[in-house]
This record gives structure tokens, sequence and C-alpha cells, in this order.
């Protein structure tokens, strides 16, 4: 599932090409696509029909678009989750359609349009209100994301010693942090030479530091080479794939030597899905006692 710099790459691509134009026809070829938009897929194409995007917002793995009418906002959003398999396209109007094409928008100026394209229709749109501050509401318990300026590690170290929980379990949280998925929380631990199962309670003011700053180092270092792609599902709105999967330390790299000491990587199950780390930079922590 894309994380927070593919999702991040995709809004900067809807930032560039599709903010400030109008939709002039919306097309809903799978109800699938818009099954979160409880009112119905007519409701959604009248919503968006007539419609200006202002801008192009992200909250840890979704989109939204702030949409106005005659220079007006409406408080409405359109809101998207890109799922296992989503892409949001620019396209020219002559391209042929995508075989697993979900919806389709066209816009006043007559320039590229915009496609979702979903194989295992996993994702979707929906237009809702916005709340007070401009966030939908089905993201209001999403956390800030790590990138932010004023993210607060002091009060992210005390969130985490109040779980009680894994690490790794802790990062994929996202009302404790937002955006971080499996591959990025593999990354960001051996950065910080933790193993995913050590208790959070237990961590250190410095070890929480050197989490962060592995989160983060990791977040911005996959952002500037276009996210991680390991088939053609994942690319940007103009269908490039990102080539961070090439720097990879450890996630996917079984029996691979670890960059930073040699020993191989080693794999194990976590939440029906795999981690990857280092033996040696990595050690288990010791077993709880009863």
């Amino acid at each position: 599932m894309p994380e927070l710099p593919e999702v991040e790459v995709v809004r900067r691509g809807l930032e560039r090409w599709v903010a400030g134009r109008t939709v002039a026809t919306a097309e809903v070829l799978h109800p699938r696509a818009v099954r979160r938009h409880l009112e119905g897929a007519e409701h959604f194409v009248a919503d968006l029909t007539g419609a200006t995007v202002t801008a192009a917002h992200r909250r840890g793995k979704y989109l939204w678009l702030p949409l106005a009418r005659d220079g007006v906002a409406t408080g409405r959003v359109l809101v998207g989750h890109l799922g296992m398999s989503g892409q949001l396209l620019v396209e020219k109007p002559s391209e042929p359609r995508e075989k697993h094409l979900r919806a389709r928008f066209t816009f006043t100026d007559g320039g590229r349009e915009l496609r979702f394209v979903d194989q295992r229709t996993f994702g979707g749109l929906a237009v809702e209100d916005a709340g007070p501050a401009g966030l939908p509401g089905r993201l209001a318990h999403i956390a800030v994301d790590p990138l932010v300026e004023d993210f607060d590690v002091d009060a992210f170290a005390a969130a985490l010693r109040r779980r009680h929980t894994e690490v790794k379990r802790a990062l994929l949280d996202q009302t404790l942090i937002g955006g971080v998925g499996n591959i990025y929380a593999d990354e960001s631990l051996w950065r910080a030479r933790l193993h995913g199962g050590r208790p959070t309670e237990k961590l250190t003011r410095a070890q929480v530091t050197d989490l962060v700053e592995g989160v983060q180092d990791v977040l911005r270092e996959s952002l500037a080479q276009g996210g991680t792609s390991f088939d053609s599902l994942y690319v940007d709105v103009n269908g490039q794939s990102g080539y961070f999967s090439r720097s990879l330390a450890v996630y996917g790299q079984l029996d691979r030597p670890c960059p930073r000491c040699g020993t191989p990587i080693r794999r194990e199950s976590f939440m029906n899905r795999s981690s990857y780390s280092c033996p040696t930079c990595q050690p288990r922590p010791r077993a709880r006692r009863s």
C-alpha cells in the first residue's frame, strides 16, 4: 500500500496539474470507486460537476481537494484514498482508457483529464463536508505527519510510553504518527538500531529521538526519489515509478548483507506480513516476564 512519500508525490502532481481548474464532467465507471460517498454515484457526479479544485492536501495516506463555486469555497472536499493499487493519473483526453479505469474527470479548459485507476478496487473517492479547520471528518483521527515542521518529539515520546506495545506496532498506528507503513517502519527501525518488538514503555528519550530522526530521514529520502515502486501499480500522476526501492537497507532484503555490518538480513512474521531487520544491529528484546 502506498505510504506517505508515495501519496505526497501524487499530491504534488495534483497541485500542479489539477488545482485551479473547474470540473466539466465527472464519470463513475465502477460503483466501488465511490462506495464511501454515501449519497451514491449520481450525487457524487453532481457535487463535482462545475466545481473548481482550489488546492491539494494530504494527511497521512489520504488526499483531499477543497472545492469552490464561482470563487467561493463550498465547504466540500473531494477525499481520495489509493488503497493497494489506486492511481490518480493526469492524461491527455486522446489517450486510450486504462483497463481498470474507475472514474474520470474532464475540465472546462479542455486540457488533461484526471483518471482514477484501481485494479483491486480497494481505494476510493468521496465528496464530503470539511471540518472547521478544512480537514475532512474521516481524517480527524489521523495523527500529524513526522515531516511537519512543528512535529513534537516530546509528545510523541510520551505517547509511545503510554501505549505499552511493540515499537513497530506503534509506528503503524495512524492515530499516533501519520503516513508510516510497513516498508518505512522497517527502514526507520534499522536506522535507529531498534528491533520492532522492543517495548515502547522501555524506550529511552535518546532512542525515541533516533527513531524519529530515522523516520524523517527515510521519508525525505524516499520522497526525493519519487517513493518506492515494486511493480507498476504505484506511479505518480504522470505514470512514472519511484526508485527508492534501490536504496532500501532491510525491507525485502532477506539474506542480503546488512549495509552497516554485513550480517545477513532476517525476515520475521509480523501481523500477517513480514518484518525485516539485521540480527546484529537490531537484536531481539528479552522476553517479557509474566
